[in-house]
């Protein structure tokens, strides 16, 4: 994936631009000096917390954009755009934390029978995406663990995310990815 100082540089490049957004409105621009390993389009998610409660979360699953174009679009958006969350104003800005997210392509996961999902989809590594006609879901690996999720219990949250029943995933029309991803805070 990225190195360490590239994953440290989208995250200050995220508070910059979050900074930067609620002081002006505007979006920062790319800056020249930015790594070539980040030119690269990556799917990218922005997490903001405030007091350890989550304030806003956004992000791109699959790589429409490179990592910090992806990383600014999303950073703005999970500070303004989150629809659980009101938007973020300046004086919360020194209390909140960042995390981006780097992501792997999703990839779906071919089973014969979704019983077959319990012991392939590893907590602590594998975050979801499930679809299901138009409905779409996704949960950060690190969702799991932080809310100690086992598969089964990770599998129906995913679903409720998407809008549609817990026990969806059984339903052979429903398909569900895989994909890791690199946390930097």
């Amino acid at each position: 994936m990225i190195s360490q100082e590239h994953g440290e540089y989208l995250l200050n490049i995220a508070k910059k631009a979050v900074k930067t957004y609620l002081e002006t409105g505007e979006q920062i621009l790319v800056p020249e000096d930015c790594p070539e390993e980040l030119k690269e389009k990556l799917g990218v998610f922005v997490t903001l917390n405030k007091n350890n409660q989550l304030r806003g979360c956004i992000g791109y699953p699959e790589p429409i954009e490179s990592a910090i174009q992806a990383t600014i679009s999303v950073a703005i958006a999970a500070a303004s755009e989150d629809p659980r969350f009101p938007q973020v104003i300046p004086e919360e800005y020194d209390n909140l934390e960042f995390e981006v997210t780097v992501l792997t392509k999703p990839q779906l996961m071919e089973i014969a029978h979704p019983s077959e999902y319990l012991n392939n989809i590893k907590i602590g590594k594998d975050g979801l995406m499930i679809k299901k006609g138009y409905s779409k879901g996704l949960l950060l690996p690190q969702v799991a663990t932080e809310n100690n999720f086992d598969v089964e219990t990770f599998l129906e949250h995913t679903c409720m995310k998407a809008g549609i029943s817990a026990d969806s995933y059984l339903d052979e029309s429903c398909d569900v990815y895989t994909f890791q991803g690199q946390i930097f805070k």
